[in-house]
């Protein structure tokens, strides 16, 4: 902020205009009721009605900036999407967007962006439309253009200008991959004109005021010419459809075809923009995406940001998951002690987080400081200190038992014992515990460092202070916490193994695994149930499917307990139902199969009847926190919203009507859970 006084020349709800003794105008975005900015209708208004004066006042430049600590602005208003009554008034609005955007372009003086924090999205757009943009230092400035994630492209002009600033191919890079990049990558990318500390910002915002604008060099604008337009543009769509199917994504295929047709032509460009957004944004997919975003939101509110979450954390078991834990919380700068018998394990365990930290820290000095708060404790002596103690050895309960009964009295009354557990009701494990009212589950998904998802399962009797502080962790560690009743399996697991039950069932039956992978990922899952089984594990999943056997009726694949007999046991052994090489799975490759067709029809209508069960039993609260959990803690398909959301899409009498049919030719593992009638 400028120290020099300014007079207030205008001041709206969102807004605030001043004039600083030296000439220069002060445009600041406070947004009201909101501890972040975003561009909502009636921001952009009162911003319209404020660049008449601006453009009258001849100041001699106008600075840009936000007047939210937390950041400069996080992209348009979401919210907004889903009252759109259908594309024309989709188009009406993104229409009024970029007219007021190229308004702001076209002011008759210098203007810079003042950016810190999150420039996102209609965010970085309402930047690209200032002259220059500087940006400040601090790790949390993050700088993009994200809006393929929610199913559609830029639409205030964002894809004609980051061209012409950037290139096509560098700036294409950045919308279709909807990367975020920290601000001095922006600055080599060319993106922003300078990067400085923030309490230079307001000082470097006005000397940018007489930079010249960036543009494109000559050899960056190349590949926009014909014929290398053509060429760059059937790359792109070869890369994109690598990834995703364009009948599941359709916006990053939409948004290569804008600019192959209307690249360097800026007002169809514009036109075309428009009407490509206004399409997409009120589609299926991306009205699903919006979804998934906003259930992500909520995950991220349950984190339960006014609890003092615990400091230091212990983890008994240093094998795969026990070490990653202790891994990712050490990179979240907690304190941790990783305990374990085995000195070689633990080693192991270190060596994996020093791989991590060196990917996720760069710095060597950082690296190095996640290394020092990551302890191996051979003795166990961390658990006395600790105020969290995470169990997470193998998949016994006699065995974890054991454990509580050691563990417990070495522990502070107050700290809480968490187990790692994947699918044993906590009720069977805490009969072993003087307090059972300060144990949960803790429940991470494999790889840690990828998955969102951690289930904070309560038992009958837990104490909710307990659960309240366990809930903060899972959010101080910036993973998403999904409160579940304690149940066989919880929820995740619960709703997976009836998919892959039937996977190997499938497979015993002589359809070929890649064939049964291809149908689940013609769904759009991200990974098949076979490679998924090979990939956790077919020990594990051999172990979990014994746990959900007897209440639930899960019948054991005999397959599965003969390869696993064998050691057999997936990518950990290198072979499984796949053969692995350097940790790739070789697949034979085949065509695609038919969308709905048999294979997919039994694989995933499994799935769908035990979400509906899980709802019934209220496993957890609600049917958003059930798709929260199954798109994040599966990946099941994002642009579907989630099982529940997908069963009302697909109608829920002719989704019933499927299992009916099922039932009939293959028993009663297909039978319609009575849960579809309150649906």
């Amino acid at each position: 902020m400028r120290e020099d006084p300014a007079v207030t020349l205008a001041a709206t709800r969102n807004w605030r205009l001043e004039q600083d003794p030296d000439g220069i105008l002060w445009l600041t975005l406070d947004r009201a009721g909101s501890g972040v900015n975003a561009l909502s209708s009636a921001v952009l208004e009162e911003l319209e009605g404020l660049l008449p004066g601006v453009t009258h006042s001849g100041a001699k430049g106008l600075v840009l900036r936000s007047g939210k600590a937390g950041g400069f602005i996080a992209g348009a208003d979401i919210t907004e999407f889903g009252a759109l009554s259908g594309a024309a008034q989709a188009l009406e609005r993104i229409r009024r967007g970029q007219e007021i955007l190229r308004q702001l372009e076209l002011l008759p003086m210098p203007t810079t962006a003042m950016i810190h924090g999150f420039c996102l999205g209609g965010g970085l757009e309402l930047a690209l439309a200032c002259g220059r943009r500087v940006a400040s230092d601090d790790p949390g400035t993050r700088l993009g253009l994200p809006e393929v994630q929610l199913g559609i492209h830029p639409g205030f002009g964002g894809t004609v200008r980051l061209t012409a600033l950037l290139g096509p191919a560098r700036a294409m890079d950045l919308m279709l991959g909807g990367r975020t990049l920290s601000a001095q990558a922006a600055r080599r990318a060319g993106l922003v004109d300078a990067v400085v500390p923030e309490r230079h910002l307001a000082r470097a915002a006005v000397a940018a005021l007489g930079w010249r604008p960036r543009r494109a060099s000559f050899l960056q604008g190349l590949p926009g010419t014909w014929p290398l337009k053509l060429v760059l543009a059937g790359l792109l769509r070869r890369q994109v459809r690598r990834r995703v199917r364009p009948e599941h994504y359709p916006a990053p295929f939409a948004l290569i075809d804008l600019w192959a047709r209307f690249g360097g032509h800026p007002d169809p460009m514009y036109r075309a923009e428009a009407q490509s957004v206004a399409d997409l944004i009120t589609g299926d997919t991306a009205r699903s995406l919006v979804r998934v975003f906003q259930l992500q939101e909520r995950l991220k509110a349950l984190g339960k940001p006014g609890v003092p979450p615990p400091g230091r954390v212990h983890v008994v078991g240093g094998g795969a998951m026990g070490g990653d834990i202790a891994a990712w919380c050490a990179l979240q700068g907690l304190l941790v002690t990783v305990q374990d018998l085995d000195a070689r394990r633990l080693a192991k365990a270190v060596g994996r987080a020093g791989e991590l930290f060196r990917r996720k820290l760069k710095d060597p000095r950082l690296v190095q400081g996640a290394l020092d708060r990551l302890v191996p404790d051979l003795s166990g002596a961390g658990a006395a200190r600790a105020d969290l103690v995470i169990e997470a050895i193998f998949e016994d309960p006699d065995a974890k038992r054991d454990l509580y009964r050691r563990l417990e009295p070495r522990m502070r009354p107050d700290a809480i014992l968490a187990t790692n557990t994947s699918s044993i009701p906590l009720e069977r494990l805490a009969g072993a515990l003087q307090r059972p009212g300060r144990f949960l589950g803790l429940h991470f998904f494999n790889p840690v460092a990828k998955m969102p998802l951690v289930e904070v399962v309560a038992a009958p009797g837990a104490d909710p202070g307990a659960l309240d502080r366990a809930t903060a962790f899972v959010g101080a560690i910036h993973r998403l916490p999904l409160p579940v009743r304690s149940s066989p399996g919880f929820l995740v697991n619960r709703i997976l193994m009836p998919y892959l039950i039937e996977a190997m069932t499938l497979v015993e039956e002589g359809v070929p695994p890649e064939a049964v992978d291809r149908a689940a990922v013609a769904f759009g899952m991200p990974m098949g149930p076979v490679l998924l089984a090979d990939t956790v594990g077919l020990d594990i999943c051999l172990s979990v499917a014994r746990i959900l056997g007897e209440p639930f009726g899960v019948q054991v694949s005999p397959r599965l307990e003969r390869m696993v007999a064998e050691g057999r046991l997936g990518k950990k052994s290198g072979q499984g139902f796949y053969r692995f090489r350097n940790g790739r799975p070789q697949v034979p490759r085949g065509p695609d199969p038919d969308p709905g067709g048999p294979v997919e029809q039994r694989l995933m209508l499994r799935l769908l009847n035990e979400a509906v069960a899980c709802l019934r039993e209220r496993v957890v609260a609600d049917e958003d926190l059930l798709d929260a959990g199954v798109v994040f803690g599966t990946g099941f398909a994002p642009f579907r919203g989630g099982p529940l959301h997908y069963n009302r899409q697909a109608g829920i009498t002719g989704q019933e009507r499927q299992l009916k049919a099922l039932e009939e030719r293959y028993g009663a593992r297909f039978s319609p859970d009575p849960g579809w009638s309150s649906l």
